[in-house]
């Protein structure tokens, strides 16, 4: 014949604590302190009775409660700095008060915690996704994306590439103006005018490209210091002077 004895089992000595002060309904503010200290030892006792390994946290706290009984024992209590007696149990209550507190809050959160788990989810994104995206287009999903779908994109998109009709096409227009002509032309109208204003290289011919290879002209003479340019009237308008008499070997 065998026996089995089972003992309740706390996560910590406040919890042992908490559990004989609301099994011998006692006043938590008045801890009969003797009786406390007497229920503890018990306890331990039977877990070491059982083999079994008690945590030092148990036996420290035993020891606090031994303390406490020892300090309500003498004849001298302690004063405060206003003169009033000390309770040895005090700071003992204010810790079990604090832990009353939080597994009051613990044990809300895992009721709530017991619902949440109770109940499903609406529906699984990803395997409706799969449901809504079309079988040609299932290497394009990203949720399923990996090295090898990847692959196989790259090497879709080269055969598409090597087997297209329509190959691109450049065409190369050669412009009827270059930088030197039109530098050339600049000065031959300075040696007729030395005080030109830009406009007047629009009006000659107001084509886009002119103007453009013009001013890029009128840029590398005045970097060769051969004219200067000051502002004129309006926004888009400046003059363009000769500085000196140009020589050929400039040009």
């Amino acid at each position: 014949m065998s026996f089995e004895i089972k003992l309740p089992l706390f996560e910590g000595p406040f919890d042992l604590m908490l559990f004989f002060i609301e099994r011998d309904e006692l006043d938590i503010y008045d801890i009969p302190i003797s009786k406390i200290t007497r229920d503890f030892l018990d306890y331990i006792h039977q877990l070491e009775k059982m083999e079994i390994e008690v945590a030092s946290e148990f036996i420290l706290f035993a020891a606090t409660l031994m303390k406490i009984k020892s300090k309500m024992l003498l004849p001298r209590p302690e004063l405060n700095a206003e003169g009033e007696e000390i309770d040895p149990r005090e700071e003992l209550i204010r810790h079990l008060l604090e832990y009353k507190k939080y597994k009051s809050v613990i044990g809300e959160l895992a009721a709530m915690e017991g619902e949440r788990m109770s109940k499903f989810s609406r529906g699984n994104v990803l395997a409706e996704l799969k449901q809504l995206t079309p079988s040609d287009q299932v290497d394009a999903e990203l949720q399923d994306l990996d090295l090898y779908r990847l692959l196989t994109v790259y090497q879709k998109v080269l055969t598409k590439y090597a087997h297209r009709s329509d190959e691109t096409k450049h065409t190369v227009i050669q412009y009827p103006y270059t930088i030197e002509q039109q530098k050339t032309l600049v000065l031959d109208r300075l040696n007729e005018k030395p005080r030109i204003p830009f406009s007047d290289f629009i009006l000659l011919k107001p084509d886009k490209i002119f103007v453009i290879y013009t001013f890029l002209a009128i840029l590398e003479l005045l970097q060769l210091a051969l004219v200067t340019i000051k502002l004129g009237e309006g926004f888009n308008n400046f003059w363009v002077e000769k500085l000196d008499a140009i020589p050929v070997e400039n040009l």
